[in-house]
């Protein structure tokens, strides 16, 4: 989950959300269909340059880019020896292969590079800004519902799994690997979608109580200045740019 990163005042911070989400979505695509290293190279410079914009420390930025990083390295357990190909190395009886050393590096770079442009993008604006933007931006209604009750109940889940957990250690459960424990993990599960379900039934009522009708409505209002029109221009350029290099240039 991207922590958010709202308390800076760097230029990212200022930009109008709905230019961050309208960036990081054609960057995101653009850098999910390239497959040329030049392009994934410029493209990971790019999104390095913009994160460094928000002024986030160091440290913090890469304890953000952590957990993808450790799904990227289980597929690199993977990946070259389940790729067929030529033969690069070998590991015993596992032969790698060169395109899948390649897959597996393509795919690195894209998901830093994404990763990257959202964490300077999208978590630099407060999620609630952040839906309110979606909906300026004509996104349909029901998913900007789902992305406002996902962020406001994902801790009131959490913290019904915490307090289940606690009652069932106080109760002395002690997990093992025999059917109690898997039956109990069970219970678990289904309790806690019980009372999410529960919890949504009481929450719909009370929406319904007090006159919602599914409209939104912000107390701020988004208007484009120069700063985020210049700022649009120049980045739809270098997406351009690099969609350009990716798809006429041969290298």
């Amino acid at each position: 989950m991207i922590v958010e990163l709202v308390g800076g005042d760097s230029l990212i911070h200022r930009l109008d959300p709905r230019v961050k989400i309208v960036v990081a979505f054609l960057f995101s695509v653009v850098v999910a269909v390239s497959n040329r290293f030049l392009v994934l190279l410029l493209a990971l410079g790019l999104g390095l340059c913009i994160a460094l914009l928000v002024r986030l420390p160091v440290k913090q930025f890469f304890l953000r880019l952590a957990p993808v990083n450790l799904f990227i390295i289980f597929l690199w357990f993977f990946l070259p020896f389940t790729f067929e190909g030529k033969p690069l190395f070998s590991v015993g009886p596992l032969v790698g292969t060169h395109e899948g050393v390649l897959y597996a590096a393509r795919i690195s770079i894209k998901s830093n590079t994404i990763m990257a442009v959202l964490i300077a993008l999208v978590a630099s604006t407060s999620l609630l800004t952040l839906g309110h933007a979606m909906h300026h931006l004509k996104i349909p209604k029901k998913l900007v519902h789902l992305f406002f009750f996902t962020y406001r109940y994902i801790d009131v889940i959490n913290k019904e799994y915490l307090r289940l957990i606690n009652a069932m250690k106080v109760r002395g459960f002690r997990p093992g690997t025999n059917m109690h424990t898997y039956r109990t993990f069970a219970y678990l599960v289904g309790m806690l979608l019980v009372r999410s379900s529960d919890r949504a039934d009481r929450v719909h009522s009370a929406m319904r109580c007090r006159g919602f009708r599914g409209n939104l409505y912000s107390l701020s209002a988004f208007s484009l200045e120069t700063r985020d029109v210049i700022s649009l221009i120049l980045m739809l350029a270098l997406i351009l740019v690099l969609g350009v290099l990716e798809w006429t240039i041969m290298v």
